[in-house]
């Protein structure tokens, strides 16, 4: 008929697919791998992207009081991150095979010290990035650290890797992210800014490791004299 145009058909091959909206944790994977150059352990969608320790940095898990005390030996480009009431200090790779002897030399090493030290090997949540609002639920990952001992300064953690598992009625139930009180700089060499055992008598920039365990240790085990006062009727 005349004035009416012919049908087009179309391929359906070529009508592109609707793009999914990028998860989360693709997000914070990216930024870790293109931002920092730090490697991680891929995460499922909805559970945290994991760090692995050793190759740049090791890590000193503290309550939350006796983090805040050591910051003052830090540097202003130290990264440091907060979860919860518990503290995690970055530290220089290696620094987790030097932490019980420093504790040992500083006369720590018998007194029972609410912290843990990962090292290589060892995987940790990786904290949201400075940008990125934390997320209302996140999963805990089920069974994705590598096999390996536990390298930890508190006798008796729970759980593989250093990680804190949820109780086995709340498996499921969410946790509240972790996320940067000084986040790492992109772009820039961490190391320098980590505290480490070669600072000692030295003149570079690096925070003393030395200083920090003492400080964290005098704190740990003045919140583990308050919890055992508190618990003690025979307290003045």
């Amino acid at each position: 008929m005349a004035g009416m145009r012919p049908a087009t058909l179309t391929d359906p091959a070529t009508i592109p697919l609707p793009r999914r909206p990028l998860d989360p944790s693709d997000q914070v994977r990216r930024w870790y791998e293109n931002e920092l150059g730090w490697p991680v352990v891929p995460a499922a969608p909805g559970s945290p992207v994991l760090l692995r320790v050793g190759p740049r940095f090791d890590v000193l898990d503290v309550p939350a009081e006796a983090g805040r005390a050591a910051l003052r030996h830090l540097t202003a480009r130290s990264p440091v991150a907060v979860q919860g009431d518990r503290m995690r200090l970055l530290l220089a790779s290696g620094s987790a095979e030097e932490v019980p002897g420093v504790l040992e030399w500083l006369e720590w090493g018998a007194l029972p010290l609410d912290l843990t030290v990962l090292g290589e090997g060892d995987l940790t949540e990786a904290p949201l990035p400075p940008e990125q609002r934390p997320l209302s639920a996140v999963r805990r990952p089920a069974d994705q650290a590598p096999r390996g001992a536990v390298r930890h300064c508190r006798a008796g953690l729970p759980g593989p890797r250093g990680m804190r598992p949820l109780p086995l009625d709340r498996s499921a139930s969410v946790q509240g992210a972790a996320v940067w009180l000084r986040p790492p700089e992109p772009g820039g060499e961490v190391e320098a800014s980590l505290p480490t055992l070669s600072a000692l008598g030295g003149v570079g920039g690096a925070p003393d490791l030395v200083r920090v365990l003492d400080t964290v240790a005098t704190r740990c085990h003045r919140l583990w004299l308050r919890r055992a006062c508190a618990q003690s009727s025979t307290c003045p």
